[in-house]
This record gives structure tokens, C-alpha cells and sequence, in this order.
């Protein structure tokens, strides 16, 4: 038997012998300079989470740190997961789970508001005041 003889078969049965049979849907190709530029958005708004540690904003500290991460985490889901350019249900159910991360944290916020004064006491007591 020759080698040409022996092929194997995928599921669609088509001769795989070169594992180029697989559709992989459409590819993006996106332009050096949008990657740049988004890897440049990034930077900025590292420096920005950086920055805003260094001023007191008292209880906004959090919403903004919150805030410049939801900025990353979009641009890096648009632009290096390609979701801009994926199937449209896909960045629906992508939001979606985002919307839900967003309500967990939001309901566990609001919930370091009820045993916040208990921990003040207890830092307050460690530290001799």
C-alpha cells in the first residue's frame, strides 16, 4: 500500500492529511498602528490608576479605580479579544456577563457600608486610640 493510499477522514468526510480542512471563520487583520495605539490608551490609563492612589478622593477613590479599570478591561475586549469585529452576539453576551460582574460588585459596595464603623473600631483599638 502506498502513502498516498492512507488518509484520514474528518467528521464532513474530507481527506485531512494536511489538517487545512478546519474552517476558522473570518480572520481581522488589524493595522500596527490601532494596536499601538490602544497598547498607548492602556499605558495612559495605568498611569492614571497609578495617580490615583497618590490623591485622596475619599469614598470616590474606588469608583474611579473602578472606573479607569472598566475603561481597560473594554479596550482590551474590543481590540485584542476582536470583539469590534466578532459576531455581534458575541460581544452581547460579553456585556452581558459584564453587566452582571458590575451588579455583584455594586450590591457587595454597598454592602461595606453596614460592618465598615466595626472595622474603624477594630483599627482604631490595634492602633491605641
Amino acid at each position: 500500500m502506498s502513502e498516498h493510499a492512507i488518509h484520514t477522514t474528518t467528521a464532513h468526510g474530507q481527506h485531512g492529511d494536511h489538517g487545512h480542512d478546519h474552517d476558522h471563520g473570518h480572520v481581522h487583520i488589524m493595522p500596527p498602528w490601532l494596536l499601538i495605539t490602544v497598547f498607548v490608551a492602556l499605558l495612559f490609563l495605568t498611569f492614571i490608576t497609578v495617580a490615583v492612589t497618590r490623591v485622596d478622593l475619599g469614598p470616590l477613590n474606588i469608583w474611579v479605580a473602578m472606573g479607569v479599570a472598566t475603561a481597560k478591561a473594554t479596550l482590551v475586549a474590543l481590540y485584542f479579544m476582536h470583539l469590534k469585529y466578532d459576531n455581534r452576539f458575541n460581544l452581547l453576551v460579553f456585556l452581558a456577563s459584564f453587566l452582571f460582574v458590575g451588579f455583584f460588585i455594586s450590591i457587595i459596595m454597598l454592602d461595606t457600608r453596614q460592618y465598615q464603623p466595626a472595622i474603624q473600631q477594630r483599627t482604631d483599638a490595634l492602633k491605641g486610640r
